[in-house]
This record gives C-alpha cells, sequence and structure tokens, in this order.
C-alpha cells in the first residue's frame, strides 16, 4: 500500500511531531539490527530511513529486509545512489539536490533509476534536497562534488526550496549533512516552514532531545536523527517519550 507520504500529511494535519531513524547499512552489522530495530519500535520513532553516501552493491537489500523482519515501521530508502534502491522497502525519496548544480545529482542519477524503478512497486516521494553548511566537510559535498548554502544566505535558501516546490516536489529535506558539527540552525527553518507549502524534513546534526525540540518548533514537520544514535544508543532513553 502506498500511503508513506499520506501518513506524513495526516500527521501534520494532526500536529503530531515525526520522527526517523536514519540507518547506514556500512555502520551496522545484520547481527545487530534486531536489537537496534527493537530500540526503535520502543521510541516515538514513526519511520525508518536506510542509505548512505557511499553504500556498496547489494548492502541495502539485505538490510532493508532483515528491519522489516523485526518491525512495522515504514521503511524509507534514502539512497545516494542508484544501487541502494531495493523493492522490499515500502518507500523510496527520490532526491534532487538542488543546493548543487551538479546535473548528476540533479537528474542525470534519476533517469539512470528509471529502469530499476519501472520495475518496482516502491511508492516513489519526489523530494528537493538542500546541503547546508555546517561547520565541516561532508561525505556529501565529496561525492556530488557540490558546495552546501552557506547558512547566512537564508533568503536563498528560502528561494531554492520554493522552487523546488514549484517544480513538484511533495516533500522538502534540509540537510547538515551526516556527522554535522551543529544542525541546520531554527531560524533556516523557521524562515524555509513559514513560506513553503509542503512537509519540511530536517536531519544531519542533530545529537540530542532539545536539538529535535528546536527543530520542530522552528517548523520541521520530520526530524531525522541517525549518526547520534550510531555513537550513542543511550540516547534511545530521551525518545521513549516526548
Amino acid at each position: 500500500m502506498k500511503n508513506v507520504l499520506t501518513n506524513i500529511q495526516h500527521n501534520i494535519f494532526s500536529n503530531k511531531k515525526q520522527l526517523a531513524i536514519l540507518i547506514d547499512p556500512e555502520k551496522i552489522r545484520l547481527s545487530d539490527v534486531k536489537g537496534f530495530v527493537e530500540k526503535i519500535d520502543q521510541s516515538v520513532a514513526n519511520y525508518i530511513f536506510v542509505g548512505g553516501s557511499t553504500v556498496p552493491v547489494d548492502l541495502t537489500e539485505p538490510l532493508v529486509l532483515e528491519i522489516k523482519a523485526h518491525t512495522k515501521l515504514p521503511v524509507i530508502l534514502f539512497p545516494g545512489d542508484v544501487a541502494q534502491i531495493t523493492n522490499t522497502a515500502n518507500a523510496l525519496l527520490f532526491l534532487s539536490l538542488l543546493s548543487g548544480r551538479n546535473p548528476a545529482y540533479l537528474i542525470g542519477k534519476h533517469v539512470e533509476a528509471i529502469p530499476t524503478l519501472k520495475e518496482t512497486s516502491l511508492e516513489i516521494i519526489p523530494t528537493g534536497y538542500l546541503l547546508i553548511e555546517n561547520g565541516a566537510t561532508t561525505m556529501v559535498q565529496k561525492v556530488t562534488e557540490t558546495e552546501p548554502m552557506p547558512s547566512k544566505h537564508v533568503e536563498n535558501i528560502v528561494n531554492t526550496a520554493l522552487a523546488g516546490e514549484l517544480l513538484g516536489m511533495r516533500l522538502m529535506y534540509l540537510e547538515a549533512g551526516s556527522g554535522a558539527k551543529s544542525p541546520v540552525s531554527p531560524e533556516i527553518i523557521k524562515a524555509v516552514s513559514s513560506d513553503l507549502s509542503i512537509p519540511l524534513i530536517v536531519g544531519g546534526g542533530i545529537k540530542t532531545k532539545a536539538q529535535m525540540e528546536l527543530a520542530f518548533n522552528a517548523g520541521a514537520n520530520l526530524v531525522v536523527i541517525g549518526t547520534a544514535l550510531e555513537n550513542d544508543e543511550d540516547l534511545f532513553n530521551d525518545l521513549k517519550r516526548w
């Protein structure tokens, strides 16, 4: 059933905070998945994202299958490349790197993915992806060979997000990058959410419940956390209730 986007929209209408846990196939062993997913199920998480910037072929599908063996939460692909697409997930964020000007990540990779997507039953959700500077060079920068948007150029960030919406994106993702020194600022989140009429996802550099609350209060509809849990699973204790 293709209902991930509808569910996100319904939760926004109901004023519900939404959390996604991002799992990088390169950073978890299959033998550890069951225990990790059990902690996710005991938290307030609504979704599990799977993906990374540099995931080798054949790692994603076994991980998704193992995750789905232990949870009923929707598993959503957050792919860095075509090789990370698997029909065993529930949905795919069809990401376009709007913050960069590398044609491969604006449209090239998408065209490359079409033969695979024609054969899948995945819910495909067009998603604008904006990389915002955070004080460190991220893997996204290295892989895509693009620069993040300067955080001081708030108006340009807002205009880029709105351009993505007008182009037909169904979600907008503000990203500081995996392992970012600092998350996207509340000022940027508030400015973008104020003008945007599609759901806003915020991720990267969020390491505490307080930072999640700041993002939600600024206007994020869905917050993503990944690296922080890889480094400190005790954070799950703060995610058992809001």
